[in-house]
């Protein structure tokens, strides 16, 4: 029975564990899981090497070294936003440090998420539209 199948049917083991960590997602279900005997740290570090399970592991483990998977998540800006909106103990001001790189999430940080810097979103969003209008400008002046 491959990873997968034993996930979906309550049978994984610890002796599992050595292909979840083949892997980003089947490290997080692992760890979802709590296996006796598990080696935490090891599915974290697998998990944080895709942001979106970085995203995923803070949010939906116990015990989660939420920094750790802060740092990794960040490295994707929709990450960096939904990191801030839905995780307990998030770092709002780092988080916002890279959500902010594109206008749209810019402008979904200002909105949505208590105690960011209003301020410090709008000029990234204006930053953003302005490097993407001088890029379509530079893009239909090469034609």
């Amino acid at each position: 029975m491959d990873f997968l199948n034993k996930y979906e049917n309550d049978r994984l083991t610890i002796e599992d564990q050595k292909e979840a960590l083949t892997n980003p997602y089947w490290a997080f279900l692992f760890a979802k899981e709590n296996i006796p005997g598990s080696n935490f740290k090891a599915l974290q570090a697998k998990a944080c090497e895709d942001p979106f399970y970085a995203y995923c592991f803070a949010k939906d483990i116990p015990g989660a070294d939420i920094k750790y998977c802060q740092e990794h998540a960040c490295r994707n800006l929709e990450w960096a936003y939904h990191f801030a909106l839905n995780v307990p103990g998030a770092n709002i001001k780092y988080c916002q440090e890279y959500a902010c790189k594109d206008s749209y999430y810019a402008y979904q940080f200002a909105l949505n998420i208590p105690g960011a810097n209003i301020e410090h979103c709008m000029n990234k969003a204006i930053s953003s539209l302005e490097n993407k209008f001088k890029k379509l400008i530079m893009e239909k002046a090469c034609k």
